[in-house]
């Protein structure tokens, strides 16, 4: 591929803000005018001649929140936690599409109705693998595993409506044109269902709210939606001109729709998800124990969504579950979710009455049989490779070679960042660091400090060699694996205030139930007390900066990245700052610093993530 990263990186910015209002129109006149059928692949073997019995059973095939993870990931991300028979926990390499296809294949044979459906991103915040060519090959690899369905994501969102048009229709990039000599991204061959995503303009959803499969007479309908909340996580460009609604509402509309024409079995695809009590993907949530079953917003949106519905398969927590939630009439229903990265899928059994054209709902596990109806399983790497998937991240990986395989610096061991579950953690120190040093020089922005949002950072830096560069070089794909959304850097101005504000917003308000702790530069030191409710949990006395506490009527200069100095991640408070400067990418910045502070002879050493004291 002849474009520069520099350049990639620009044209993401001239993509995210092409997503106007005058596109999303034309994203809506681009879709089909009612939800097409969906007709089902036919995996497996046939069922003779004989005639069909009242019930045949739909195999529910689901994953989520695989964000473009083609190689199976590095380090903590590619692991899956298993509950052994003595209690305790092991952790199992897992994920890959080699692997993810081999899985899903096999677990097809001798299902005859199966259905394979994904609850939404599955691009965005990608590998440089696929982030670097806009996530076609992503959609390349869904196209081969046989998806049928997804519901969109947040990350969908990522690089605005345009581009998800682009994803879903084919076309090759309106920037940098097509990757492969005589090739055309084709689009998605699955539809894309974003129910609960309008256009401004038009009011009408930019995508298809709900798509039915149908095999020899057998009729699922699948409605898909993204958590309402998706503006206050994507940049605004990538949310420019769209409106976003209740998912319980926007469901339970089109349910009744589906019902009226005669499909009354119904999946739900939400991105939006909870937290089991267990991290183990193996744990039974619907334990009775206390402290035992599931938490967050799922439970909330379960018990709204109309009894029509017959199960949800969900995403964006990156958790593991199969739980049974009661719908309004209190009948039981399935809710599921295959964590993240392609580690997991969830195989589930939906019994359907061929009189009634409903699904037969029971427990989650059946009574007093062994088997349940639905659980998740591994996607191991110690199955057969899918050959077709191999061949696909090869033919990428030529193309993204020579930006991928550049050293961008050194480092000792492990600097952990998504897979830690400290409020701290060292690789969000690093990054914060490298923001700081790049925005301090006055002809820079002259910050002072610098925030980063912890959801920003997708991956560890790991020490092992990722491919033949060696152990403890951090190449360009590695480093934009754990930064891949090419964010501009902000400095502003605020004020002290301002910032014990945004300090307090990270553990209140639309964060008090899952803390966002902001990841800091050194310099800045405070104490977090988790014993305490809401803002009170900062203890403001203890907010130091260089050892001086923070005057409140003093201005600071602030680094962080456009995502944050927009508000956002409930971060209003930074969305106030004055006299922009806007600075280099977020990517470009920590690139710099670990060529300035590592060499073979002398790697960086993880930091010791000890700026924030927390008390539980």
């Amino acid at each position: 591929m002849s474009a520069t990263p520099q350049k990639n990186r620009a044209s993401r910015r001239v993509l995210a803000a092409a997503a106007g209002l005058a596109t999303v129109g034309a994203l809506v006149a681009a879709m089909p005018a009612g939800a097409q059928d969906r007709h089902g692949h036919g995996h497996g073997h046939g069922h003779g001649h004989h005639k069909p019995g009242r019930t045949v059973d739909v195999q529910l095939l689901s994953f989520n929140d695989l964000h473009g993870n083609l190689e199976p990931p590095a380090g903590s991300a590619g692991t899956v936690n298993e509950t052994q028979a003595d209690g305790t926990t092991k952790a199992i390499p897992a994920g890959g599409v080699e692997y993810l296809a081999s899985s899903l294949r096999t677990a097809r044979k001798g299902h005859p109705y199966s259905i394979t459906a994904a609850g939404g991103d599955m691009v965005g915040a990608s590998p440089l693998l696929s982030g670097l060519f806009h996530d076609e090959p992503t959609i390349e690899a869904l196209n081969k595993i046989d998806l049928d369905v997804t519901s969109v994501g947040n990350h969908e969102f990522d690089e605005g409506a345009t581009e998800l048009a682009r994803l879903q229709n084919g076309g090759c990039h309106p920037v940098e044109g097509c990757y492969e000599k005589g090739k055309k991204f084709k689009g998605a061959d699955f539809p894309y269902l974003a129910a609960n995503v309008t256009s401004e303009k038009s009011g009408k959803p930019i995508l298809k709210p709900y798509t039915v499969w149908k095999k020899n007479g057998v009729k699922v309908g699948f409605i898909g939606v993204t958590l309402e909340g998706t503006p206050n996580i994507v940049t605004a460009n990538g949310v420019k001109g769209l409106k976003f609604h209740d998912e319980i509402e926007t469901i339970n509309k089109y349910a009744k729709e589906l019902d009226r024409q005669g499909v009354k079995s119904i999946v739900a695809l939400i991105h939006e998800g909870g937290a089991p009590a267990s991290t183990s993907y193996n744990y039974d949530c619907d334990s009775s124990g206390a402290g035992d079953g599931i938490s967050g917003p799922i439970t909330d949106i379960a018990k709204g969504i109309t009894p029509k519905v017959d199960a949800l398969v969900t995403g964006h927590t990156h958790q593991a579950y199969v739980c049974t939630i009661p719908d309004p009439a209190g009948n039981p229903r399935m809710v599921t979710s295959a964590s993240s990265f392609g580690k997991l899928y969830t195989d589930t059994t939906l019994t359907y009455d061929r009189r009634t054209k409903d699904i037969v709902r029971t427990s989650v596990k059946s009574a007093g049989a062994k088997n349940p109806k639905s659980a998740n399983h591994i996607v191991s790497r110690d199955q057969p490779k899918a050959n077709d998937m191999t061949a696909l991240i090869a033919r990428w990986n030529t193309l993204a070679a020579p930006i991928s395989n550049k050293p961008q610096g050194y480092i000792t061991a492990d600097i952990n960042g998504r897979g830690s579950t400290a409020p701290e953690k060292p690789l969000g120190d690093l990054i914060a660091d490298a923001q700081l040093e790049g925005l301090a020089p006055a002809d820079k922005g002259g910050a002072v400090v610098a925030f980063m949002n912890p959801g920003g950072i997708r991956a560890d830096l790991v020490h092992k060699a990722s491919g033949s560069e060696g152990d403890g070089v951090v190449t360009y794909g590695e480093s934009f694996t754990v930064q891949p959304f090419t964010n501009m850097m902000n400095v502003v101005d605020l004020t002290g205030a301002q910032l014990v504000t945004a300090l307090q917003q990270q553990v209140s308000g639309s964060n008090e139930a899952s803390p966002k702790i902001l990841q800091v530069s050194k310099g800045l030191t405070y104490t977090l007390d988790m014993t305490k409710t809401g803002a009170a949990r900062v203890v403001t006395d203890t907010i130091k900066l260089n050892g001086e506490a923070i005057d409140p009527a003093k201005t600071y200069r602030v680094a962080m990245n456009e995502f944050l100095a927009g508000g956002g991640d409930g971060f209003a408070a930074l969305g106030e700052g004055t006299n922009k400067l806007v600075g280099p990418s977020d990517l470009d910045v920590f690139n710099a610093y670990l060529a300035a502070h590592s060499t073979a002879a002398a790697p960086l050493a993880p930091p010791a993530a000890d700026r924030i004291t927390v008390i539980q």
